[in-house]
């Protein structure tokens, strides 16, 4: 009984550590992507800092990454930006490719 009980704590450190990994990758991509689109806005570099914030902040509105597309598009156009979906969710996948790469290098 007890190797059972083992196991199954292991499992669940395991299962904490990997959804602590993945929230932290998604944050770093979020911000990653808020940099991004600060450069095409052309903010400066406190102006950058605080979008980036604002970019992780907006995914928690709700699951998924609709709400940061929502979010930098939205923005990217206000500011004028000639910015379509389509670039916005390159801009992301790539972002999360840079965010766990260098989650990995950090470990």
């Amino acid at each position: 009984m007890t190797n059972f009980k083992d196991r199954e704590q292991g499992f669940e450190a395991k299962f904490a550590h990997d959804a602590e990994t993945q929230f932290k990758i998604i944050a770093r991509r979020n911000r990653l992507l808020g940099q991004w689109a600060a450069a095409k806005m052309g903010l400066t570099q406190e102006e950058t800092d605080a979008y980036a914030k604002a970019v992780v902040q907006a995914d928690f509105e709700e699951a998924g990454d609709e709400d940061v597309i929502r979010k930098v598009l939205g923005d990217l156009t206000s500011a004028g930006v000639d910015a379509d979906e389509t670039m916005v969710r390159t801009a992301l996948d790539e972002k999360a490719v840079e965010a766990r790469r260098q989650f990995m290098e950090t470990k």
